[in-house]
């Protein structure tokens, strides 16, 4: 039997994201747990498009081109939260507020780094923010953050364009005119070309492997020019991510449920959201994890049953409502 459909779900992605997603399928779940899935008009009023119970999003495009100045973009963002401020009843995943945050490359490291991850063996790379194209000054910030060589540049706006994929691998002192400002430069951390992305739904999470950045063993190379979506999407194969001989023995890793469960309830709580994917390497050299990089509603290529625990993820914030979205501790790990 067919639910009575009284709650509204209103869904706002890009053309893009919305292409990837198997909308019948989305929409027959949420009418299995009792909600109407409907797609939202930006460029109508929200007040025109209610009642709203849950509003679902990625916004991150809108978000950062708003940063960026674009003036019809920023009006968008300024109607949603108005539109929610009005009518606080209504549970957003994720808060525009905490998802503008981790837009940004060097506080979302800092937020990290603020945790108690460490005290786990868990750590980012030591980072730093670029600001100047002085090449004087570019030295004393990556001495001061202890950044060695060979780090990676990412740009300091870690979503919302094809831009924030476009990173650099410098390798020496030679290469520091090369960096493009701004940017966040990371110690690159050998892990013999295997990246584990940590998808987050509520408290759910499934960790998927992906190919990554093979490891150097020497700083005289050439910068590396990539596009990160291109060396580690499922099934890619990239020349960065061929080992050199030497490597090519190692002992593949597991990561450990514990471990990642712990990453999974921290970042969780730290940032305030639930859908989120983190990309974690494990060191070659100290088997230590590394978070790389926290994404705002990643891909979830290869998380079973997605619609379903989205769905469970919106009753349970829906029950518990009346904790201001408050995320709970526990986390659970399903294969």
């Amino acid at each position: 039997m067919t639910p009575k459909l009284n709650l509204r779900l209103a869904c706002w992605m890009s053309e893009k994201k919305a292409q990837k997603l198997d909308w019948k399928e989305f929409e027959a779940v949420c009418t299995k747990h009792g909600y109407e899935l409907y797609n939202v008009n930006l460029d109508k009023p929200l007040e025109d498009q209610g009642p709203i119970h849950v509003f679902l999003h990625k916004l991150t495009d809108i978000i950062a081109s708003a940063k960026e100045g674009n003036e019809k973009n920023s009006k968008k963002i300024q109607m949603i939260e108005e539109y929610l401020q009005h009518n606080p009843s209504i549970i957003v995943i994720d808060p525009i507020s905490n998802v503008r945050q981790l837009l940004d490359r060097h506080k979302c490291y800092q937020t990290i780094r603020s945790t108690d991850l460490y005290n786990h063996g868990i750590f980012t790379p030591n980072f730093c923010e670029l600001k100047y194209k002085n090449v004087s000054h570019i030295k004393r910030d990556l001495q001061m953050a202890n950044v060695t060589y060979p780090f990676i540049c990412k740009p300091l706006l870690g979503h919302g364009s094809k831009e924030a994929h476009e990173m650099s691998i410098i390798f020496n002192e030679k290469q520091l005119n090369e960096i493009k400002i701004p940017c966040v430069a990371q110690s690159f951390i050998n892990h013999n070309a295997l990246l584990f992305k940590l998808f987050m739904v509520g408290s759910k999470y499934y960790c998927v492997e992906r190919p990554s950045i093979k490891n150097f063993h020497t700083t005289e190379l050439d910068v590396i020019n990539f596009q990160s979506s291109d060396v580690s999407k499922a099934g890619c194969q990239h020349d960065l991510s061929i080992l050199d001989p030497e490597d090519r023995n190692a002992v593949k890793v597991e990561p450990d449920p514990e471990v990642l469960s712990e990453i999974a309830r921290t970042i969780r709580k730290e940032f305030g959201m639930d859908l989120l994917g983190v990309d974690i390497v494990i060191s070659d050299r100290t088997s230590r994890y590394a978070i790389i990089d926290v994404n705002v509603y990643p891909g979830y290529d290869g998380f079973p049953n997605f619609f379903e625990a989205l769905l469970e993820c919106v009753k349970e914030k829906n029950k518990d409502s009346h904790m201001n979205g408050k995320c709970e501790e526990k986390t659970e790990f399903f294969l």
